[in-house]
């Protein structure tokens, strides 16, 4: 294990989190507020950054490293993106604070906040900001500094990327994480763009399609996009939910122009059918709740793509819907959406390979002797593939229960803690009951808060980057 590089690449990422914490001071001393809890992170991260990033090491750098790093820098961007919420001072405890930041960078959207609007501007634009820097990877961006490490960065996105196929759209992969810097910028601004036509002040069109963009689900209002009420704002934000659900592989096919190979994925037309099926079903199903079919269909079709796309904005809450409509909800959290989004959960193409696996499985019993291949995309999925997935599943099953038995310790109910563990690990946000989109996670304890916030940072990296992290083969010198 080349630990002194691995400590050298996360000193660098820490560098480069100290240049991002410079937009929110300059937020801060816009609305005339007291710089001083960017300063002092500043500061700190910076000394801590600029004394990993000169470590003398060796240029060696496997799988292994790749996936200690990546699970180390993760831990110490979430810890050190903390400290302006700490200094802050609206943050009763560290554990809330890291909570809050684990929660922002790993798109998850739980927070432990009871009153959002009381926050200062510039905290409430870095808590937003975390979110827009966590959607696509923060290794996705640092990318760009690898190359001078001597490093191949194949092995830490592998790391990182979402899905279970891992693929780049150019040979280099350093052009690959430009091409989706450059993707979702431009989205995220077409975003802002729409959202201030609709009416919306820039910078809560700002906080919101930075959350929109990572599938986050922080807002600066109590009651979320629903403080709006603005049929406008819930289709713009809506829309954009699902354009950051669906695979950015699919874009850059649009903008090569295979038109055809892109509209052709079979994970895309599922995630759309899937979209489609639960609102319709829903909005029948919750006619009991609203005035009009509109109506359902407004609030339906936003809390759909909120959760598929583990966004975790609300316009309505959910918990006050038939037990059906909740259990329906809870199905698409583990769902989620598309492989290379900035999406959570199992993503769409496991789910869909999963249900041809088990079909091609009943057809083996009822034909012994045909041969059947599991395809995706019209093409061949190995069975190491397979194997992987089936073991991804027992994995992420494992880490939600595990971590719901935890929690229950708090003395909450089934519904709460198995939510609770279950929209963390697939970065939803909001959970069921006390935890609902009208709720808030403050009531958990230390050791509960600990738990979920490193069920946030396993569900983000897809279980295996922590899971090497606290394995005794990965530090031996063998």
């Amino acid at each position: 294990m080349n630990i002194k590089l691995v400590l050298k690449l996360v000193g660098r990422v820490l560098v480069m989190e100290t240049a991002a914490l410079t937009v929110p001071l300059a937020v801060a001393l816009l609305y005339r507020e007291s710089p001083a809890p960017f300063l002092l992170s500043i500061a700190i991260v910076a000394a801590v950054g600029l004394v990993l990033s000169t470590l003398p090491a060796k240029t060696q750098f496997f799988t292994r490293e790749g996936f200690v790093a990546v699970g180390l820098i993760w831990i110490f961007t979430g810890v050190v993106g903390a400290l302006p919420f700490l200094f802050s001072g609206y943050f009763a405890t560290p554990m809330d604070a890291i909570f809050e930041s684990c929660s922002g960078f790993t798109t998850t959207g739980s927070t432990i906040l009871t009153d959002i609007e009381a926050l200062p501007k510039g905290i409430l634009f870095w808590r937003a900001f975390t979110h827009w820097m966590g959607g696509m990877g923060v290794l996705v961006l640092a990318t760009a500094i690898v190359p001078k490490l001597g490093i191949r960065s194949h092995y830490l996105t592998q790391a990182e990327t979402p899905g279970p196929v891992f693929s780049k759209l150019v040979p280099k992969q350093s052009q690959t994480s430009k091409i989706l810097y450059t993707m979702y910028f431009a989205l995220t601004a077409l975003e802002v763009l729409c959202l201030k036509l609709a009416g919306m002040p820039l910078y809560d069109a700002l906080i919101h399609s930075f959350s929109t963009a990572g599938t986050g689900g922080f807002s600066n209002r109590n009651a979320s996009v629903g403080a709006y009420d603005s049929v406008a704002v819930d289709v713009i934000i809506t829309i954009f939910m699902l354009l950051f659900s669906i695979n950015f592989a699919v874009y850059f096919l649009i903008l090569t122009k295979k038109w055809r190979e892109a509209f052709q994925s079979d994970e895309l037309r599922f995630f759309l059918a899937i979209v489609a099926g639960a609102t319709a079903v829903l909005t029948l199903a919750n006619l009991s709740v609203y005035s009009s079919v509109g109506d359902s269909l407004r609030y339906t079709a936003f809390q759909v793509a909120s959760i598929i796309s583990t966004t975790g904005f609300g316009t309505a809450d959910f918990v006050l819907w038939p037990q059906f409509s909740q259990l329906i909800i809870v199905l698409i959290m583990f769902c989620g959406a598309c492989a290379g989004s900035t999406g959570g959960g199992m993503k769409c193409s496991r789910v869909l390979l999963l249900l041809r696996a088990i079909r091609r499985e009943v057809h083996r019993i009822t034909h012994p002797r045909c041969v059947e291949v599991v395809k995706l995309d019209g093409k061949l999925v190995n069975e190491a593939t397979l194997h992987s997935l089936l073991v991804f599943l027992g994995a992420y099953v494992s880490t939600v229960f595990f971590a719901a038995l935890v929690i229950s310790l708090d003395g909450f109910s089934f519904s709460v803690s198995f939510s609770a563990a279950l929209t963390c690990v697939s970065n939803v946000g909001p959970g069921l009951e006390a935890i609902g989109p009208s709720g808030n996670f403050a009531a958990f304890s230390g050791l509960s808060k600990g738990v979920m916030s490193l069920c946030m940072i396993v569900g983000r990296l897809e279980i295996f980057p922590i899971l090497v992290l606290f394995s005794p083969s990965t530090w031996r010198k063998s």
